[in-house]
C-alpha cells in the first residue's frame, strides 16, 4: 500500500498514531478499486488523491452497514464531479498519444 496515501489520510482524519493502519490501509485499497471500477487509472494528481480521500473519509466516518455498492448523497455529487473530470483527462492524454 502507498505509505503517502496512508499518512495523507490520517492526516486528512486527524488521526495520531497506528492503531488504525490496517483499516485505513483496507479503506485506501478499496477506494482505488472503486475509482478503478469507475473507469478512472489510478494517478499520482491531487483531483485523485482527493477522490481517495473523500472515500476514506466517508467510509471511515460512516462505518454503519450501507447498501452494497452505494456510497451516501453526501459525497456523490462531488466524487461524481472528481471522476468525470479525471476521466476526461485520460480521454485527452489518450488522443494526445495518437
Amino acid at each position: 500500500m502507498n505509505t503517502d496515501l496512508l499518512e495523507l489520510a490520517k492526516e486528512y482524519l486527524r488521526i495520531d498514531g497506528d492503531q488504525d493502519n490496517k483499516l485505513l490501509g483496507l479503506l485506501i485499497n478499496s477506494a482505488k478499486n472503486y475509482m478503478s471500477n469507475a473507469g478512472v487509472k489510478e494517478k499520482e494528481d491531487e483531483l485523485y488523491q482527493l477522490a481517495i480521500m473523500m472515500l476514506v473519509t466517508h467510509w471511515y466516518e460512516n462505518r454503519q452497514q450501507n447498501e452494497f455498492g452505494k456510497i451516501s448523497s453526501a459525497i456523490e455529487m462531488g466524487l461524481q464531479t472528481i471522476i468525470l473530470q479525471l476521466k476526461a483527462g485520460d480521454l485527452v492524454d489518450q488522443s494526445s498519444e495518437v
